[in-house]
């Protein structure tokens, strides 16, 4: 059963108004995978009436078609940044979008958080707190730079006519924010909030002002470190930030869920579907891949500069039960559409699943070292993949499920690292949980440009593809790699691009299909290297791309097939 999103499914349900009103960028598909859907649910646990608008028309009422809640308005520009959701790395327009119904990328609007904000103020002026979610709104509430607009924008609380935003994944925000409000307490004091305020609290970490950034460049540098290494609900302190007469406040991070409290989350009754309500405008493609995958983890620790997930999800692993996952998918097996097969068991980082650094646990993510960069994975992070190997077997032997793949990313420099369960844990992938091809992510093997990445060397590549190949032949199997690669990310140059041009040839014995363009996202250091062009952990100057033709020059060196032609023909008539 949904959430209602119509004044008659309200009806039916005996409700003259809803305590809560959702709105998302997504059309509303009832999935563990939608951000949306799951706070609707955590508060529909709670005890709360919560109705959704999915992609609201922005030029009519239809905002309105709820009513006004009792409490608050939750606003969200859906489960992709909408700018990037709507634009490419060289800011051409996406004709589709997977979350809209029929794919045409026509009703996501452009900062979809700030024109659903303005929306609501325009229809109810005097309305109810209105609080920003999701990853647009989490990833802007800082300073940070904006590539669409090319400038330091002020933290989105400034630019919208919100109340307040509550940032991460933020389950536990959502309740205890909601609560308060239910009780006419103050919201202000719950962790994992953030709000606007006359003035400062200066028990709270004081970053470098709005303006102060947008003088200094290093003084941006200075706030991202700031807000960079205060995620951590264990050791984060709040965080506090001048914006013209004004404070950006942040109170430290909700706690995470724990074990139990993810299982209870992803056994809540979504449909799995998209709401009949969108259904006469077509399907929407993500349900294609979400539908029948199962999402075993929250967080990752890779810190790849140029990824915002652990900024958003946090980098600490929260895993659910094998009990609770099996469970899962023996429910897919009831359902009249399950083919028997499992799209993706998997989450951020596949194969992060079933093990933690103790010592973050204790006392939180390191300040001054990463867990894994170029040069090393840290001694005291025990990579240790036979609990998801013993998943994964539980798995395959459910009745009725006849494949589970394991899509999501995965770190292949962890594999050979375990030495112990390592060998065997790609055997189980390479014999039961892929199909054809699978995918790994080096971005690149210029080591200058993998250490500004903060990607490892090309040594843990060259040892991972070497076990996979040795595999699949003793599998009997014909079974292929395929590689993310970023061109022009910030330090690359075209000698570098040729440079990886030569090591897919040469070494991987392939030419790469495609190679997607760097693109500036809010929330990673990769974006503050673009736009102050400095090394953040350095702080000298480096290269950085900014020129649209010359990016897709770089982009285009590498998956030239000429090239790779050349060199097949030479080698073949060295040979004969």
């Amino acid at each position: 059963m949904f959430l209602p999103t119509t004044k008659d499914e309200m009806k039916k349900l005996g409700w003259s108004q809803c305590d809560v009103i959702l709105i998302s960028g997504d059309a509303y598909i009832d999935s563990p995978f939608i951000g949306v859907a799951v706070v609707g649910r955590i508060l529909e646990a709670q005890g709360f009436k919560v109705g959704i608008i999915g992609q609201p028309d922005i030029n009519s009422d239809d905002i309105t078609r709820l009513g006004e809640p009792r409490l608050y308005w939750g606003v969200s520009g859906g489960s992709i940044d909408s700018m990037v959701s709507n634009y490419t790395a060289t800011k051409k327009f996406r004709n589709s979008d997977d979350y809209t119904p029929g794919g045409k990328n026509d009703k996501r609007p452009d900062r979809a958080t700030l024109v659903y904000t303005n929306l609501i103020r325009r229809y109810y002026k005097d309305t109810v707190p209105i609080v920003l979610g999701g990853i647009e709104a989490s990833l802007r509430r800082t300073t940070h730079y904006d590539f669409w607009s090319n400038k330091l924008r002020k933290p989105i609380l400034f630019d919208s006519k919100a109340d307040y935003l509550i940032y991460g994944m933020g389950e536990m925000a959502i309740r205890e924010f909601s609560t308060a409000l239910d009780k006419g307490e103050d919201p202000t004091k719950v962790r994992g909030v953030c709000y606007i305020s006359k003035e400062p609290i200066e028990s709270y970490l004081q970053l470098p002002s709005h303006e102060e950034c947008l003088k200094n460049k290093e003084k941006y540098i200075d706030l991202f470190d700031d807000f960079y290494k205060n995620n951590d609900p264990i050791s984060a302190m709040g965080l506090c930030q001048k914006v013209d007469n004004r404070y950006s406040i942040q109170n430290p991070p909700c706690d995470y869920l724990d074990e139990k409290e993810m299982d209870e989350v992803a056994s809540y009754k979504y449909a799995r579907e998209l709401h009949p309500f969108h259904q006469n405008q077509g399907k929407v493609k993500c349900l294609e891949t979400i539908k029948f995958s199962i999402q075993t983890h929250h967080g990752c620790w890779g810190e790849c500069n140029f990824c915002a997930i652990g900024v958003h999800q946090g980098r600490t692993i929260r895993t659910r039960s094998e009990k609770n996952i099996i469970w899962e998918a023996k429910e897919f097996t009831k359902d009249k559409e399950f083919k028997g097969v499992i799209s993706d068991i998997g989450g951020p980082t596949a194969n992060m699943y079933g093990y933690e650094c103790g010592k973050k646990l204790k006392k939180g993510t390191c300040d001054d070292i990463r867990c894994v960069d170029y040069d090393r994975l840290c001694k005291v992070m025990k990579v240790d993949h036979s609990r998801h190997l013993k998943l994964l077997r539980d798995i395959r032997q459910v009745p009725g499920v006849k494949k589970a793949f394991v899509a999501s990313g995965l770190r292949y420099d962890f594999i050979p690292a375990d030495k112990k369960y390592g060998y065997e844990y790609l055997k189980e992938l390479v014999n039961h949980h892929i199909s054809g091809q699978m995918k790994v992510a080096p971005e690149h093997t210029s080591d200058r440009v993998l250490k500004l990445m903060g990607k490892p060397g090309k040594e843990p590549l060259i040892e991972f593809k070497k076990m996979y190949d040795r595999l699949n032949k003793e599998a009997g199997k014909k079974q292929f790699l395929t590689y993310y690669l970023i061109a022009a990310h910030p330090g690359c140059e075209e000698k570098d691009m040729h440079e990886l041009k030569q090591f897919t040839t040469h070494e991987l014995k392939m030419n790469p299909e495609q190679a997607q363009i760097f693109t500036p996202t809010p929330g990673t250091y990769s974006s503050v290297m673009y736009y102050t062009e400095i090394d953040p952990i350095t702080r000298k100057k480096i290269y950085v791309e900014k020129d649209r033709a010359r990016k897709e020059k770089q982009k285009n060196i590498v998956i030239d097939k000429k090239y790779y032609q050349r060199r097949k023909d030479s080698n073949a008539g060295m040979q004969s």
